[in-house]
C-alpha cells in the first residue's frame, strides 16, 4: 500500500510532457542563449539589418559595438523595461544592473548585453536625436 502511495506522489510531482529540459543549470545555462545579430553604432551607417524577433522567455546575448566615428548611444527605455538584463559585459567587466535606459559610446568599443525577453509587443531602440529608419532597431517579442 505504501509503494502505491509512493507511486502516486510521484506521478503528481512530474513535470508536464511540454515542459523544458533545461538540465542543471536551467534557462541561464549558455547551451540556451540564442546570439543575436550586433548592433553597430557608426556615424552614417544603420543600426541593425532587420527586425529581431524574439520568443519570450528565451535567452539572448546580443552585442554593441560603436566604430568611434563619432559619440553616440543608443536608447530605448520601453525595449529595456520588456526583458530582464541578467548582464552587461564591457572590457570584460561584468555588470549585473536593476535596468537600463541607454549606453553611450565616448569612443569605439563593445557592449555585450544577455538578458531573457519578457514582455510580448514591439520595441525600438535609437539612437538618440535621429530621425532616420536605419538609426533604429526594431525588437518584437512573441
Amino acid at each position: 500500500m505504501r509503494m502505491i502511495a509512493i507511486a502516486a506522489l510521484a506521478g503528481m510531482l512530474a513535470l508536464p510532457a511540454t515542459a523544458h529540459e533545461f538540465g542543471p543549470a536551467g534557462l541561464m545555462d549558455r547551451t540556451n542563449r540564442t546570439e543575436l545579430p550586433p548592433l553597430t553604432l557608426a556615424s552614417g551607417k544603420p543600426l541593425a539589418e532587420e527586425t529581431y524577433q524574439l520568443k519570450s522567455g528565451g535567452y539572448y546575448t546580443i552585442e554593441i559595438t560603436s566604430d568611434g566615428s563619432a559619440e553616440l548611444a543608443i536608447a530605448g527605455p520601453e525595449f529595456f523595461r520588456a526583458i530582464w538584463i541578467n548582464e552587461v559585459v564591457i572590457n570584460d567587466i561584468e555588470i549585473r544592473p536593476l535596468g537600463v535606459a541607454s549606453l553611450e559610446f565616448d569612443d569605439e568599443g563593445t557592449a555585450k548585453i544577455s538578458f531573457v525577453a519578457i514582455t510580448p509587443g514591439s520595441y525600438t531602440v535609437m539612437i538618440p536625436g535621429t530621425t532616420g529608419e536605419s538609426q533604429r532597431a526594431s525588437f518584437v517579442i512573441k
